[in-house]
């Protein structure tokens, strides 16, 4: 409720409020939605089968789960990137940046991440479908994953289990170097800043996606880069709790709390609403 609240409040108020137009803000706009997405994905089920006791799914469901967590979680990978390239040419290229990041390029840039989501997501989802089951049905995993599908399966699983290796760091690296490189040139240009209001102005600008980056891919770290899906489920599970819930209820607040621009949008917009209902 509180990862749903937070975005959707994000959300709201790029859309209503003037002076969150920009394209940082349209970026943070897709990046809430993309957040209640992926959540919305697992853990209602996963709150159901607490609540009824009932933990039995259907594979129907299941592959569907599986394919839009995994589409949802990469497309966030290539948005962050996005949002990282968007911070270099605000603090890099401050000039030129209203003519560079445009609403079509935004819309454009967007876009992309959606497609390369399903570029990488498809092929290894393709051979998910293939996959026989002949014994065990129990999956050791609160929500429908696919190392956890592969652990229980007697198909041959090298190729599969090898792709999904493959498209992860492919994820993992592509979008990481473009932050990296991003965050390089920024802190370059930062430090030749000549006073320390201006730096401080400026890393400030940054350091609520420098958090959110840090816990994604933190996260994705134990998850995905890692030799086999016949490693323990253990810390797998832990992580996949802090991925799915805890780092999307935290990135609104991360937003809120650190942005002065995004709290008084929010103080403005209380603002009207107190009045309104006063009226």
């Amino acid at each position: 409720m509180l990862s749903v609240t937070g975005n959707l409040t994000i959300i709201s108020l790029t859309i209503v409020d003037p002076q969150l137009k920009t394209a940082m803000y349209y970026f943070l706009q897709k990046f809430s939605f993309l957040e209640i997405s992926f959540t919305s994905a697992c853990i209602p089920r996963y709150l159901y089968n607490l609540s009824t006791g009932h933990k039995i799914i259907t594979y129907n469901s299941c592959i569907t789960e599986i394919f839009f967590t995994d589409l949802f979680a990469v497309t966030e990978f290539f948005l962050l990137a996005t949002m990282s390239y968007d911070r270099y040419v605000a603090i890099c290229k401050p000039l030129h940046y209203v003519s560079i990041m445009n609403s079509r390029v935004c819309r454009r840039l967007v876009l992309c991440c959606w497609a390369a989501g399903l570029l990488i997501v498809f092929p290894p989802f393709s051979l998910i479908l293939h996959l026989e089951f002949c014994d065990s049905n129990v999956i050791n995993h609160f929500i429908c994953d696919s190392y956890p599908l592969l652990k229980i399966s007697c198909s041959q699983s090298w190729l599969l289990e090898h792709m999904l290796i493959v498209c992860a760091v492919l994820t993992f690296v592509m979008t990481l170097l473009c932050v990296v490189l991003s965050y390089m040139h920024i802190i370059k240009t930062i430090l030749q800043f000549p006073s320390a209001k201006q730096r401080k102005k400026a890393f400030s600008t940054c350091s609520s996606h420098m958090i959110v980056i840090s816990i994604t891919y933190g996260s994705c770290i134990f998850i995905y880069v890692k030799p086999s899906a016949k490693d323990s489920m253990a810390v797998n599970k832990g992580v996949t709790v802090l991925n799915t819930s805890i780092a999307p209820m935290l990135s609104p607040f991360i937003y809120t709390l650190r942005n002065k621009q995004v709290k008084q949008a929010f103080n403005n917009t209380v603002k009207r609403i107190s009045l309104l209902l006063r009226k």
